[in-house]
């Protein structure tokens, strides 16, 4: 063993991705949104915070790991030292949170049109072997994460563990970070608030011209009258299509309703290949009509009028928790609210079910920075979320702009391994660097693609 090569860069995908922020012009935005009046420093503040970005995707966990990044300096040319990028993002106050919102919804609008350019259209949102077709899917959700350390506004969660209860955003589309919302691990999961700055923020990530038709989604613990209400008056806006579908509680009201179904009330339910289900293991029916027209008069009279209610019962799975009506009944209830007024209940409770595909995108955002906190100060713990939600889109972007086949469609992990860690040879010669990629890496074609597609991408 030596240790002396030369001409050898690692991390190429990862330089790739920076390339890609390049190109689409989100560099340029960032560094527009934190220019300081009269200040010119050393390193430009958006390439600093693509860098920082570059370096979370590619799997760093903490500011230091920027270093990285840095060691390509042959490659990428001079990048900020760890002290510079912990002074940055002790500069984001605030307001500049929200002008890198801006930067970044300008960039998605250009990206949409990159999409779309490539696939024909915006990759639909996918449902029980079909898809939604130009239906936006924002899916809300919140989390946990948990630290080890004293930082601040950290305290116990629900879940008996310590540190923040974040509110996330998440475009089923394209797998885009919407809005993240870093908060206390005491914070509710229902706070009416919280989720209307978070959808507010999601909606203008979007841009306008798919605004048109959205479907927003969210568990039962986000369920509330006056998310409903708010989502519910977005229709007022001529042209404009929005539903919800969220979970729906097992109440005494509820429970009443179910009893009133006959059999035969019971459809079945389809699974994920769009296959109907047998009777004897699950079933859906709708609760609206026992609701709004009951012996004890309108139950739902609070709620909106165009709301209906589905349920879907299933045999319970061993160790399921069941409350005592579903154990006296032998089924486990699941309940939704929806104001689509049209489609079969079982097209609309499958529809409600891809809410699960959430958790899919927090645990990947958690591996892409979102699980650790670098700082003991709250402002820049949410500054580096902001910067690892940027990470979590140049990942999206990386295989809708550029990637094909199994690769399009990997998670971060293995995004890593098979690209963004591949090492080449840099070779010097008649005036141009030339990058060499090992010809017996199996995806080196796929890497050499990529890399040529977004080097011809056009400018915003």
């Amino acid at each position: 063993m030596e240790v002396g090569g030369i001409g050898v860069v690692s991390h190429v995908g990862a330089a790739a991705l920076r390339l890609l922020a390049t190109k689409v012009g989100l560099t340029s935005g960032l560094s527009t949104a934190l220019r300081r009046k009269g200040f010119m420093p050393t390193h430009d503040r958006g390439q600093v915070v693509t860098d920082l970005a570059v370096m979370i995707a590619d799997g760093g966990e903490a500011i230091s790991d920027i270093a990285i990044v840095g060691d390509q300096s042959e490659l990428l040319g001079p990048v900020a030292s760890m002290p510079t990028a912990w002074r940055i993002l002790d500069e984001v106050t605030p307001a500049r949170l929200k002008k890198i919102a801006s930067a970044r919804a300008k960039t998605c609008r250009y990206v949409w049109t990159l999409i779309k350019a490539r696939h024909g259209r915006i990759p639909p949102a996918r449902i029980a072997g079909g898809d939604l077709g130009a239906t936006v899917v924002i899916r809300l959700d919140a989390t946990l994460q948990t630290v080890h350390s004293e930082k601040q506004h950290a305290a116990p969660t629900y879940k008996h563990t310590f540190g923040f209860h974040p509110l996330t955003a998440w475009c089923d589309n394209t797998r885009e970070s919407l809005a993240f919302q870093l908060r206390p691990g005491n914070a509710g999961a229902n706070t009416v608030a919280d989720h209307l700055t978070v959808l507010g923020e999601a909606i203008t990530q979007i841009p306008a011209e798919r605004r048109r038709d959205l479907l927003i989604t969210c568990d039962g613990a986000g369920a509330t009258l006056e998310l409903v209400r708010h989502i519910t008056t977005l229709n007022d806006r001529r042209g404009f299509q929005v539903h919800y579908s969220i979970g729906f509680d097992l109440d005494a009201r509820v429970r009443t309703a179910i009893g009133r179904i006959p059999e035969q009330g019971w459809q079945a339910v389809l699974d994920p290949d769009g296959q109907a289900r047998d009777l004897d293991k699950a079933g859906v029916a709708e609760l609206t009509g026992l609701l709004r027209h009951s012996a004890g008069g309108d139950t739902l009279a609070t709620w909106p009028t165009d709301m209906r209610v589905i349920v879907r019962r299933e045999k319970p799975h061993p160790g399921a928790q069941l409350s005592l009506f579903e154990e006296h009944h032998g089924w486990r209830y699941q309940l939704l609210a929806t104001n689509t007024p049209t489609g079969q209940i079982a097209f609309l409770e499958a529809r409600h079910r891809t809410q699960a595909r959430v958790e899919d995108r927090i645990r990947c955002g958690k591996d892409t920075g979102l699980g650790r906190l670098p700082s003991r100060d709250f402002a820049i713990n949410q500054a580096w979320c902001a910067t690892a939600t940027i990470a979590c889109d140049l990942l999206a972007w990386l295989q809708l702009l550029t990637l094909h086949g199994e690769l399009a469609h990997i998670e971060p992990k293995t995004l890593r391994y098979r690209l963004l860690h591949t090492a080449t040879r840099l070779v010097h010669g008649g005036r141009q660097r030339t990058l060499k990629i090992p010809a017996t890496w199996p995806w080196a074609t796929h890497l050499a693609a990529a890399i040529t597609t977004i080097l011809a991408l056009p400018p915003p």
